[in-house]
């Protein structure tokens, strides 16, 4: 019992005062992981369906082009899309080559009034 104390003391130690990258990656990676399955597991799914943006987005559908219209479908298919969407166009203010800015804004507002359940 002592030597596999004194053996797991050593590894911690070693890998203390000399880290390995691959290491590292791979814990990170695990971590990660086991966030995202503690937080699954953990979720109330008090959420917002993503298809719930795109049904008030139809009303505007006269201002998008096709496009634009089956950009909106794409981002709208998942809650984890619009999410990215709305940090990577809403919050921070940029333009989306792939959406005119007025409509940008229109997809950013029906957003904001559900931002509270992403």
């Amino acid at each position: 019992m002592k030597k596999l104390l004194i053996l797991i003391v050593a590894g911690a130690l070693y890998l203390h005062f000399y880290p390995n990258e691959e290491l590292n990656t791979w814990l990170s990676e695990q971590k990660t992981m086991a966030l995202e399955t503690f937080s699954d597991a953990t979720d109330t799914k008090v959420r917002l369906k993503a298809d719930k943006i795109y049904q008030d987005l139809q009303q505007n559908f006269a201002q998008f082009t096709p496009k634009e219209e089956a950009y909106v479908a794409e981002i709208t298919a998942s809650r984890k899309s619009v999410k990215e969407f709305y940090n990577k166009y809403c919050s921070s203010q940029k333009q989306t080559p792939k959406l005119h800015h007025e409509n940008v804004k229109r997809v950013c507002q029906v957003i904001n009034k559900y931002s509270s359940l992403l």
